[in-house]
């Protein structure tokens, strides 16, 4: 599989090549499930450096996570249609099959989610997905791209004997590939709007690039039919970047278009994010945080909504 192909198909699993070296790479993609009280996200992944390679599932519900660990061999991907399948649990984007019993941590999480009318943003040649040309760099430290804005999901999972019920309920997909994330970055995610059918995704992180950083942004509002891309590559500034643990009020411009995404940060779940390959840094991260998104055009406000169940790091 060439690389013009996977940097076409990001959901693709791009690290084929790295599992036959010892060189620091890291893969993982994000499944985020929630109905109207609570959540449920998975990261199934990779991770590579010059000590091992590892398989791992990462859970994260509205007030508890698990990592758990598998060997690199019960890791295998496919192209057509796109699936990843860890031990006996098997993620894409029609759906997810999750079989995880831990003895020694005393987990056990079961159950099955159906995902349909999947809604994305906007790509061409140029801009592939979220990242736009910088897709194409083949030395970025961390690479993103979005799966999946919303979709509708079914189904239940049964975590340690509780059931969560997502009949009717809404998901996001995303992934992250590359050696290291970013030192330090913000990243938001919200499509439970209460008065809209609007998605949302943010991240603003400092971007190692050869001998210097930037401050990189990709950011998107979809709403209905419409999409907003807040970016670097599309001469999106920074007007106000103010942040702390409990709370962030940012406000990005691009021409004639102003965004301000304010949030109250609730205490967040440690998870754990790869640095040089290696599982070793710890993150927090809520999934139960509210946000509020306010778009406007020549000072005229456009679109105000509150999404709750949102998904935010500060780090």
């Amino acid at each position: 599989m060439n690389k013009l192909f996977l940097m076409r198909n990001p959901d693709l699993f791009q690290g084929q090549k790295k599992l036959d070296t010892n060189k620091n790479y890291f893969e993982g993609w994000y499944f985020k499930n929630t109905n109207k009280e609570e959540g449920i996200s998975f990261i199934p992944g990779i991770n590579i450096n010059k000590d091992h390679k590892n398989a791992f599932i990462q859970v994260i519900t509205n007030n508890s996570s698990h990592y758990i660990n598998y060997s690199i061999d019960e890791f295998k991907s496919e192209s057509e249609p796109f699936l990843i399948k860890i031990g006996n649990n098997i993620f894409s984007k029609e759906g997810i099959h999750i079989d995880i019993t831990d003895n020694t941590k005393k987990i056990k999480i079961y159950g099955d989610i159906k995902y349909s009318d999947s809604k994305n943003i906007n790509t061409s040649f140029l801009n592939p997905n979220i990242m736009g040309p910088f897709s194409y760099i083949p030395f970025m430290e961390c690479n993103h791209a979005i799966l999946s804005m919303k979709n509708r999901i079914q189904g239940f999972i049964n975590i340690n004997n509780k059931n969560i019920d997502f009949s009717n309920s809404i998901g996001y997909i995303e992934k992250d590939w590359g050696c290291s994330f970013p030192k330090s970055y913000i990243w938001c995610q919200g499509n439970n709007f209460q008065k809209s059918n609007a998605s949302f995704m943010l991240s603003i992180a400092e971007v190692p690039f050869k001998f210097f950083e930037f401050r990189g942004i990709i950011c998107v509002l979809k709403v209905d039919k419409q999409e907003f891309k807040f970016t670097t590559y599309n001469n999106t500034k920074v007007i106000r970047y103010d942040i702390d643990k409990n709370s962030l009020n940012i406000i990005l411009r691009k021409g004639d278009y102003e965004l301000n995404i304010k949030s109250k940060y609730n205490d967040g779940i440690k998870l754990i994010a790869p640095v040089k390959g290696k599982m070793e840094k710890d993150i927090f991260e809520s999934i139960t945080t509210l946000i509020t998104v306010t778009l406007k055009k020549d000072n005229d406000i456009i679109f105000s909504d509150i999404s709750t169940n949102c998904g935010l790091e500060i780090v």
